[in-house]
């Protein structure tokens, strides 16, 4: 009997040395990556962008969005380069990833090729609408480049006093930059009523006085910008020492600058500071200089999480919440529905989000919504302009209307 009890304390001590020492998770984990340019060309963008998506994915597996599941994703430095891209991507599915983010659009473009040999979905950064050709597993979050420009073109088209406004194109010397190009050029054949007088590949010229005053001569009104956020500091800046800037939206004799996603933001104003006065910006994300519930909830995650106000204001914070966002509730949808989280059924759910499934998240102007047949994200564009020194909005959210002409 005594050895009985000897035998039952030390089960007994057993367990409790077990209890204190096995851990308490004991959910699935489910692998995610995403190479980005967290340094490098770009990093201004990749930078606040990493943090977007860090942060909410510690915030999904600590308040149990997935139950009691986790989410582990990896996030690598690819500083810009495709082959150091291709390299974390193969690593990342010899861990089992069952969904990829990535980033540029060189490697998104790069390496299409390879997602669909692996098919696994994948959802960039990069909103160019040419990685969706001959694809069938890239997911753009948002409206692409093409129908940003488009829609901009629109907003001078109607919004302009007189003769068909000319206008000048402001590109990145890349894939990236010159993507629009064509499409805008299909839309002004459809009928866009403006007139593209020149097209502008910027190099690293720290001195835009030159081509500013050859735009003048030609008659331009409008410049708008598919590029990065420091060349077009550079342009406003130069635009305002040589008395160019227009005071009110299409004044004449006066240049009114316009531009796409990664052109503006608050981070625009912190470089170029009062030469931004009057800049119109479109993107598809909400911005927290126009407080609502979604700059709410953003603003608290990047307290929770201890980021400062440069990150926790910079809409591509929201845009790597957002991607973020997504995955989650393509993996929630998953498990809702009794399948297996894996790349097959991630792919399933993502292709699913559409009318009454459609996702709200809310770092966006509108929902997300996927098809097989219809693979851009956010489709709603919300223009904004700097007044006073802050971004506020111009208007509702709008849709291209000859986006959908051209497709």
């Amino acid at each position: 009997m005594k050895t009985k009890q000897l035998f039952l304390n030390a089960l007994l001590v057993l367990a409790v040395m077990f209890a204190f020492t096995s851990p308490a998770f004991a959910g699935n984990v489910y692998k995610l990556g995403l190479s980005l340019a967290i340094t490098g060309p770009t990093s201004d963008a990749g930078n606040p962008y990493s943090k977007g998506v860090e942060d909410y994915f510690k915030f999904a597996n600590e308040t149990g969005i997935l139950g009691a599941d986790k989410i582990d994703c990896t996030i690598r430095d690819d500083q810009y380069k495709t082959d150091i891209t291709k390299r974390n991507f193969e690593d990342y599915l010899d861990q089992g990833i069952v969904l990829y983010l990535n980033y540029s659009t060189g490697s998104t473009l790069g390496l299409k090729k390879d997602f669909e040999e692996e098919e696994i979905a994948v959802i960039p950064a990069s909103f160019h609408r040419g990685n969706l050709d001959g694809s069938n597993y890239i997911f753009l979050p948002v409206a692409s480049y093409s129908e940003q420009v488009i829609s901009m073109g629109e907003y001078v088209a109607n919004n302009h006093k007189g003769e068909t406004p000319k206008v000048a194109l402001f590109l990145h010397p890349s894939a990236f930059g010159r993507g629009p190009l064509a499409d805008t050029q299909a839309a002004v054949k459809a009928g866009l009523k403006i007139d593209i007088v020149e097209v502008v590949e910027h190099g690293k010229d720290l001195d835009n006085t030159a081509m500013l005053k050859r735009l003048m001569s030609k008659g331009v009104q409008y410049v708008i910008s598919q590029t990065i956020q420091s060349p077009v500091a550079t342009m406003l800046k130069d635009a305002q020492r040589l008395g160019l800037t227009s005071k009110t939206f299409g004044e004449k004799g006066k240049l009114t600058f316009l531009g796409a996603h990664y052109t503006g933001g608050n981070d625009l104003i912190a470089l170029a500071g009062a030469a931004t006065e009057g800049y119109h910006w479109i993107c598809s994300y909400n911005l927290t200089s126009e407080k609502t519930e979604g700059t709410t909830k953003q603003l608290a995650l990047a307290k929770k999480y201890g980021r400062d106000a440069k990150a926790a204001n910079s809409h591509n914070y929201a845009n790597g919440i957002m991607v973020a966002q997504v995955a989650t509730e393509a993996i929630r949808r998953a498990k809702a529905a009794g399948l297996k989280v894996n790349k097959e059924n991630l792919y399933k759910m993502l292709n699913g989000m559409n009318g009454a499934k459609a996702y709200h998240p809310y770092t966006t102007v509108g929902p997300v919504t996927y098809s097989k047949t219809d693979r851009a994200g956010v489709d709603m564009l919300q223009i904004y302009s700097v007044q006073n020194g802050t971004f506020k909005k111009v208007g509702s959210p709008m849709q291209s209307v000859y986006m959908k002409k051209i497709k």
